[in-house]
Formats: structure tokens, sequence, C-alpha cells
């Protein structure tokens, strides 16, 4: 199977503006979203909802992210996302992970999660501060993992032991 996080799925509607100088726009051309579904493959695409884009000038002092923001003339955590997510969709005035826009890492055709609250990265996009709120943290993992297993016929043994065991199952790898 395939499972993404974050991951852009769509090419802008500009593709002049397009972050991967057109890779996006071949692969979706080539290969259209869960392309290989019908031979059995699954596919789950997660995506974050934590940030809307807003390019107002206003600084915004509510997280040690936005006061390091406000320091450096950025503004706020909404507005660096704003620049992000227009060079990725086009529109700032979205919401997602602070990186990708939302509707952005939802892959046609797949099994798509939408997580309130997950940022991008290990790191408030932009800086050196770390959260806890990103897709590889540990409670944000057990959000999606489950479901990233099923889609791919792995059994974690959870329905027996009453919750998920990530260990137990990397075991079995390692």
């Amino acid at each position: 199977g395939l499972v993404t996080v974050g991951a852009i799925h769509k090419p802008p509607v500009s593709i002049a503006s397009c972050v991967t100088r057109g890779a996006l726009a071949n692969t979706d051309l080539a290969y259209p979203g869960a392309f290989l579904k019908e031979e059995g493959i699954g596919y789950v695409s997660i995506g974050g909802d934590a940030v809307m884009g807003d390019n107002s000038k206003e600084a915004d002092r509510s997280s040690n992210a936005d006061t390091l923001y406000a320091a450096r003339g950025e503004g706020s955590a909404g507005r660096v996302a704003y620049t992000s997510y227009e060079a990725v969709c086009g529109t700032g005035g979205v919401t997602g992970d602070g990186v990708v826009p939302l509707d952005w890492t939802q892959l046609e055709g797949s099994k798509q999660l939408k997580l309130e609250g997950v940022l991008h990265s290990i790191n408030e996009a932009g800086t050196t501060i770390p959260t806890d709120r990103w897709y590889g943290s540990e409670g944000v993992i057990d959000r999606w993992l489950p479901t990233a297993l099923e889609e791919a016929g792995i059994s974690t043994g959870a329905e027996k032991k009453g919750g998920f065991d990530l260990a137990g199952l990397l075991s079995q790898f390692f």
C-alpha cells in the first residue's frame, strides 16, 4: 500500500507556480489518483488541519512560534502558512498543516484522513521550536497508523489486546 502524510497530491491551478516544477502535473497525468487501487493496492492520504492561512500583517503573539514570527517581521503562523499555501495551490487563505493545504494532501480515490490540530513538521514551520503536534509524534501516529495498516491488510492484533501496540508490530519487521 501507499500512505502519505502531508504530501502534495495536486498541481496548482497555474503550473507556472508549481513548487515541483511540473512533476506533480506529470505524475497526476500518468498515474491519476489511487491508480492501482483496482489491483488491490491500498491508499491512505493524511492531512493536517491546524493553521488557517492569513495574510494580515497583524502580529499574533499567542504562541512561542508566533512571537518569533512577529520578531522576524513575518506576523504569525497564519501568515507563514498563507505564503506556503499560496506557493502550493495558488491561494493562501485556506487551511492545512502550516505547509501544505489540507485539500492538496487528499489523494483522489484514497482513504482520506483529516487530522485536526496536526502540523507538517517536527518543528513549528520555519523555526527550531519543537512541537508534539506533527504527523510523526507519538500521539499523532496513533491517530493514523491503525487506518494505514488496515488499508494495507496488516493485522495489528489490537482487537485482541484492546489497544494499538506499535512496538509489538514493529518487532515483526526488525
